[in-house]
This record gives structure tokens, C-alpha cells and sequence, in this order.
């Protein structure tokens, strides 16, 4: 089946906006660059999208594509889990484009939050750890602190590991957060 225009036309204003908004962050951003990153006229993005923010929340919205891990022995987890997380912002920007502006955005910071919490804490309940959210939480600050440091401050030592060798430091971490007795509550 032919690609319609109209497909085409708004995937050319993600691809751009997802661009713009990795490079410029989101209040910088303009929707007079991001039509002319996609040699558009401006009114053709407020058409498609209609604002700003939600323009930002369509080239946001992204899946972690976390597996099932359900066959995955349990001291293992946190690894494959590793792996794959890196895996992802290796082959996808909009990650990074959302990490980068959720630091000094509150739109992109809950749409940040909305991702882990609407994709990890499903994973985890169906894990059946026990305190889902704490656990997701601290799951979340290692591999969004690692990122951070790898994808957009590129500090040299995290850049230069490779993915195995990052795995390795991050698994047994990821798999302490999901299996480490908790500290009793107060």
C-alpha cells in the first residue's frame, strides 16, 4: 500500500522536531525552525499537531519495548535488562532528544516519567516484586543516570565502555534494586 502525503508529511515533522528538540532543547525549539528542518510551512506543523506541547508529546512518545523477562532467571534480570535498555538509546535518538530536554522541562520530565512508570511498573507488578514503584524508581535513576552521563553529558570513561562491558557494571545494580530485601519502612 502507497504512502499517503499526509504520512509522509508528518513523519518528515517528527523526524525534524525530534531533531530540533535534541539539539535546541524544548524552549529554544520553534516551530518556524522545526517547518523549516522539514521545508514546510509553519502552519503545516500547528495543522498536523496544533502547539508546541503537543508537537513535543508526539515526537516524545516512544516504547522502551521492554521483554517480558518472565523466563529470565531472577539473578540475571537486571543484565538483561541492562542490555536492553542500552540497546535502545543506542538505535533510537528520540530517547536521548527526551532525556536532553526532560532535564530543563517539566512537559518532557512527566513525559519521561510517564514512560518508565507506564512501561517498568507493568514489568515489575507482572515480576511480582514487591514495592513496584520503589523499585521502579531505582531502577529508573540508574539507567537514566547512566544515560545522562553516556548519551548527553558524554563524560569519556561511560562513553568509551562497551555495551558489554557497561552491562556488566549495570546489571548487578538493576539486579539489587529488584531483588535486595528493602529497608524496613519507618
Amino acid at each position: 500500500m502507497a504512502e499517503k502525503k499526509s504520512d509522509r508529511t508528518r513523519a518528515a515533522i517528527l523526524t525534524a522536531a525530534r531533531e530540533r528538540f535534541g539539539a535546541d532543547g524544548y524552549e529554544r525549539a520553534t516551530i518556524r525552525a522545526i517547518a523549516a528542518d522539514a521545508a514546510i510551512d509553519p502552519a503545516m506543523v500547528m495543522r498536523y499537531f496544533g502547539s508546541k506541547e503537543k508537537l513535543f508529546a508526539a515526537a516524545a512518545e516512544i516504547d522502551v519495548r521492554l521483554p517480558d523477562f518472565g523466563d529470565v532467571p531472577r539473578e540475571q534480570v537486571g543484565e538483561a535488562m541492562a542490555r536492553h535498555l542500552i540497546q535502545r538509546w543506542e538505535a533510537d535518538d528520540t530517547l536521548k532528544v527526551l532525556l536532553r530536554t526532560a532535564v530543563t522541562n517539566e512537559v518532557a520530565a512527566e513525559r519521561m516519567r510517564e514512560v518508565f512508570a507506564g512501561q517498568l511498573m507493568p514489568l515489575l507488578r507482572k515480576l511480582s516484586v514487591d514495592q513496584p514503584a520503589v523499585r521502579a524508581g531505582l531502577v529508573s535513576s540508574q539507567a537514566l543516570g547512566f544515560a545522562l552521563c553516556r548519551y548527553i553529558l558524554e563524560f569519556p570513561p561511560i562513553v568509551g565502555l562497551q555495551a558489554d562491558d557497561a552491562v556488566a557494571w549495570l546489571g548487578p545494580t538493576i539486579t539489587r534494586y529488584l531483588t535486595a530485601p528493602l529497608p524496613n519502612q519507618a
